[in-house]
């Protein structure tokens, strides 16, 4: 059981500050591995880098990917300074 769990975590790509051809690079690298299924994760300011990356792997990279699905969720987090504050998520499903 924890060795499926870990299985699907590894085709998991957590966007964030870095540059989007670094994400392009890691999905288009799940996909040369083998993996059916990627999942892009992006929360607050990094969603729209999430969805370039979707996009640019799916029209330039990868011809036959399509997006599976795209669940858009709201984090309530702690920050020290400010209590709690929501933020919101993105999670992106591509499959070839």
């Amino acid at each position: 059981m924890a060795e499926e769990k870990e299985a699907q975590d590894t085709n998991i790509i957590y966007v964030g500050k870095k540059p989007s051809m670094s994400y392009v690079l890691a999905v288009i690298t799940q996909f040369n591995n083998g993996q059916p299924e990627v999942i892009l994760k992006a929360r607050g300011r990094a969603i729209s880098r999430a969805v370039d990356v979707a996009e640019i792997v799916r029209r330039r990279f990868v011809k036959d990917v399509e997006i599976r699905d795209i669940k858009i969720d709201t984090e309530e987090r702690e920050v020290p300074e400010k209590g709690k504050v929501n933020v919101s998520t993105i999670t992106i499903t591509l499959r070839k």
